[in-house]
C-alpha cells in the first residue's frame, strides 16, 4: 500500500524522534568496552561467521558498539578476508559504502567523521576492493534495532545501498547495545531486516529479507 505525502512526513517525523532517543540510549550506555566485547563474541561464535570466509566488519566510531580489539584479532589471525567498508559516493554522487580488503591497521588514516578509511588515493584499487556481492556476512551497526531485525541507521543511506546488492543468502547481522533495542522500529519501505540482532544478552532472530 502506497502512503500519501503527509503520512509518509508523519512516519518521518516520529522516525526523528525515535532516532534522537535512540542516540540518546546508545550514548548514555555505560561500561561499552565490556558489553561490547559481550556481544562481538555472539557474533564470531554464530556457525555463520565460522563458515565465512570473506566477512565485512565496522570499524566503530562515536558511540557505536566496538569492535575494534577483535576486528584487529582477526585480521593479525588472517584465517578469513576481512572486509571495512568507507564512506564514499557512486557515479551519480550518492552516498555509498566502498569495501576494503583491510590486511593491517597500518593501511588506515583517520577520514569523513573522524572513521578510520583506507587513504583516499588507494580508493578503487582491484587489488583491495571487493563487491557486496562476494561478502559472505555482514555486520551491521546502527542507532537502533528492534528484536525482528528492524534498523535505523543514521539517515544517510550509506548501509540501505550496501545492503540491497547483499547475495540472498549472506547474512545480514545487526550489533548493538541491549539499550538500543525498542519494541518495534519505525521502517521506511526501502529498509531491510536484519536477519539477527546481536547484543551483551541474546541473539535475536530477525525477520530478514523477503
Amino acid at each position: 500500500m502506497s502512503l500519501t505525502p503527509e503520512e509518509l512526513e508523519a512516519i518521518m517525523e516520529r522516525k526523528g524522534k525515535m532516532r534522537r532517543e535512540a542516540y540518546d540510549r546508545r550514548n548514555a550506555q555505560e561500561n561499552k568496552d565490556e558489553i561490547s566485547a559481550k556481544a562481538v563474541a555472539r557474533f564470531m561464535a554464530l556457525p555463520e561467521y565460522k563458515k565465512a570466509k570473506t566477512a565485512m566488519w565496522y570499524i566503530d566510531c562515536r558511540s557505536e558498539t566496538r569492535t575494534k580489539p577483535e576486528l584487529l584479532e582477526e585480521v593479525a589471525k588472517g584465517e578469513k578476508k576481512i572486509i571495512v567498508p568507507y564512506c564514499t559516493v557512486d557515479e551519480n554522487g550518492e552516498n555509498k559504502l566502498g569495501l576494503w580488503w583491510m590486511e593491517s591497521l597500518d593501511e588506515m588514516v583517520v577520514g569523513k567523521w573522524n572513521i578510520l578509511e583506507p587513504p583516499k588515493e588507494m580508493w578503487g584499487n582491484s587489488a583491495k576492493e571487493v563487491e557486496p556481492e562476494e561478502l559472505d556476512i555482514i555486520l551491521v551497526p546502527g542507532v537502533g534495532f528492534d528484536r525482528n531485525g528492524g534498523r535505523m541507521g543514521n539517515g544517510q543511506g550509506y548501509y540501505d545501498r550496501l545492503l540491497e546488492r547483499a547475495r540472498p543468502d549472506c547474512p545480514l547481522v545487526a550489533l548493538c547495545y541491549e539499550s538500543q533495542l525498542f519494541d518495534e522500529i519505525l521502517v521506511a519501505p526501502h529498509d531491510v531486516y536484519m536477519d539477527k540482532v546481536i547484543t551483551e544478552d541474546a541473539v535475536y532472530e530477525g525477520k530478514g529479507r523477503d
